[in-house]
Formats: structure tokens, C-alpha cells, sequence
């Protein structure tokens, strides 16, 4: 008798220690670099809820605090601020780099820290994979094609980029980020995905950004006049944040052998002018259209062929724009409700 209660007991500690060591090996602690950002925000966000231990590091240029506010008291939760130009010493097993500013207004501010952050937090965080032996995604773009000659975009178009023009910082800084990480990969065996987003729209982009979406959105909300620049026929696809995410999680998933570029985005193509009259009649609003210059460089196209990502990640959007944009509009109607942030935005 006593001896089948032994047995039973070792029998019920084995399949514990089984089931912790399968639990072990599925959660990972994974590094969101620039995770209190509006993607990289999202991003912490669907990781924790996977179960994995999450490390968001941010130097809060353009991140807020405020995205990751609701995570704090999660308890696989943590919130590092640093800057990725910087190296950084910590133990993980994935690490997703997305710190550098994405919109125009933000990474012209200082365009030589916006180089310095592609360039030398890709050196850094490649720096910390190859340690760590940590599987590692970078966050790229598809500014990389710049205004291209191609239309959509695959992955096997090298781009029209002007290295020399005032978005160079960000072009040719992702450019250069993608360069280093296929370097490390076939001179370090660094295990690399490389997703190219292209445009993100959705809660958490910040109402000062300059981005198309959060500009006409806030204009309309605020009854200004929507400012378009050049005529509208400027196209763009633009992808719901959780679909992006999606595409995210996917890549990384994959066995090391993809490494990419893949690209992630819509590739249901709108002209500029007809997201601004869809946004004025989601948000009901009287703004008037007015038009200014187009800026240097802007791209006419922009649109991706998401092949490579349907067939190799089995992820297409399904997030449809009107549904998008109305849920962003319902963020920032609540954000701009509040006093200090309708104070900001003016």
C-alpha cells in the first residue's frame, strides 16, 4: 500500500515538473525596445497576455508613459528607461528593437539623433543577441523603397532613396539597420528577422505626430481646417495596429531560417484625399479641406505586396479601415477631451 502511494506520489510530482518545464520553455522574456511607443506599446500589451515576461525600454522621446500606465502592475511586466545608443545588459531570450521616432515631425527634430538611434541601437541590440544568443526582429520600413518606381513594393525592390534629402535620417538609418543585421547574421550566426512596416494607424498615436491618420483625425475632431498636402492623389495602405502586431508575432515564430525583409501592411490601396473625407464623415465633422505644398521627397505610391508575409506567416489584415479608424477616433476623442492633452495638441 505504501508502496503505491509512493508511486503515485512520484507519478504526480513527475508530470508537475513536466508541465513546469513545458511552461518554461514557452515563456520567454522578451525586450521591447521603444516599448512605451504607440506600436511597441501594443506590442508589450499581446506578449504579456501570451504569458511571456516583458521588458519595455524607452527614452521616452516619443513615448509615453501614459501607453504603458495600465501594464504597470502587471507581474510579468517591467519598464526600463533607456536609450538604445546605449549598450544595454540584460538577460533575454527575444528582443524586438522598434525604439527610433516614425513620424516626420519627430524624427526631423534631431536628425542626427535619429540616425545615431537606428544605427547604433541595431549595433547594440545586435550586440546583446549575439551575447545572449537571443532570437532578434527588426523594426524596419518601408521608407526604405523611398518614392518608389515599383508599384507595390515587394521585398526585392531596392528603392529610390535620396540618402541626402531631409528624411534621409530615417530612410537611410533603417537602411543602414538592415544592413547590420544581415552583417551580423552571416558574419555571427545572429538569429535576425527584419519586418518592413509600412503604415500603422490606431489607439496610442500621439495627437502631435504628423502622421496623416492622427493629423486629419484631430483636425476633424477639433473642427480645424484638415490640411492635405499636394493634391490627394498620393496613395497609401494603411494597417489597424493589431493586425500589425499580428504580423509581429508571426515572424518572430518562425524557425531561423526566414529571416526576412518581409513586409507587413495593407495593401488596400486610398488616395490621401479620400482618407480625409472618410475621416470627416466617420467623425461628422464641418472641417474644411485645405491644401499646402507637398513636403520634399514624399512619396507619390506607397503600397505592399504582402506575398512573402501570406506565404510564409500565413497573416493577411483583417482589420477593415472604416472599423479602424473608428476605434481610433474613439481613442482620441478621449484624449483629446482632457484638458492638458487639448492644451498640447493646440
Amino acid at each position: 500500500m505504501m508502496l503505491e502511494i509512493e508511486n503515485s506520489i512520484s507519478d504526480m510530482t513527475n508530470s508537475y515538473l513536466n508541465l513546469e518545464r513545458r511552461m518554461s520553455l514557452s515563456t520567454k522574456r522578451i525586450l521591447v525596445t521603444g516599448g512605451a511607443g504607440f506600436i511597441g506599446s501594443h506590442l508589450c500589451e499581446r506578449l504579456l497576455s501570451d504569458g511571456h515576461d516583458v521588458l519595455a525600454v524607452d527614452n521616452y522621446f516619443t513615448g509615453r508613459r501614459d501607453n504603458i500606465a495600465h501594464l504597470q502592475a502587471h507581474p510579468k511586466f517591467e519598464a526600463m528607461r533607456h536609450d538604445v545608443t546605449m549598450p544595454l545588459h540584460v538577460e533575454v531570450d527575444q528582443i524586438y528593437n522598434l525604439a527610433c521616432p516614425a513620424s516626420p515631425v519627430h524624427y526631423q527634430f534631431d536628425p542626427v539623433q535619429t540616425i545615431k538611434t537606428s544605427v547604433m541601437g541595431a549595433i547594440n541590440m545586435l550586440g546583446l543577441a549575439k551575447r545572449t544568443r537571443a532570437r532578434i526582429l527588426q523594426a524596419s520600413t518601408s521608407e526604405v523603397y523611398g518614392d518608389p518606381t515599383v508599384h507595390p513594393q515587394p521585398e526585392s525592390y531596392l528603392g529610390n532613396v535620396n540618402p541626402i534629402g531631409p528624411r534621409a535620417c530615417y530612410d537611410e538609418g533603417k537602411r543602414c539597420a538592415e544592413t547590420l543585421f544581415f552583417d551580423y547574421h552571416r558574419q555571427h550566426a545572429v538569429r535576425i528577422k527584419v519586418a518592413r512596416i509600412f503604415n500603422t494607424y490606431g489607439p496610442r498615436m500621439r495627437p502631435d505626430d504628423g502622421r496623416v491618420v492622427s493629423n486629419f483625425i484631430v483636425q476633424a475632431l477639433r473642427g480645424d481646417d484638415i490640411t492635405l498636402y499636394g493634391t490627394g492623389s498620393q496613395t497609401r495602405a494603411f494597417c489597424f495596429v493589431d493586425d500589425l502586431v499580428e504580423g509581429l508575432i508571426r515572424l518572430m515564430a518562425t524557425d531561423d531560417a526566414v529571416t526576412g525583409p518581409i513586409n507587413l501592411g495593407n495593401p488596400q490601396e486610398i488616395p490621401v484625399l479620400a482618407l480625409a473625407t472618410r475621416i470627416i464623415a466617420l467623425t461628422g465633422s464641418r472641417s474644411r479641406i485645405v491644401t499646402q505644398d507637398l513636403p520634399i521627397d514624399d512619396p507619390m505610391q506607397r503600397c505592399p505586396d504582402i506575398s512573402q508575409a501570406q506565404t510564409v506567416l500565413g497573416w493577411t489584415p483583417h482589420i477593415g479601415l472604416d472599423s479602424g479608424l473608428l476605434r481610433t477616433i474613439g481613442y482620441f476623442e478621449t484624449l483629446l477631451a482632457m484638458p492638458k492633452v487639448r492644451l498640447a495638441a493646440e
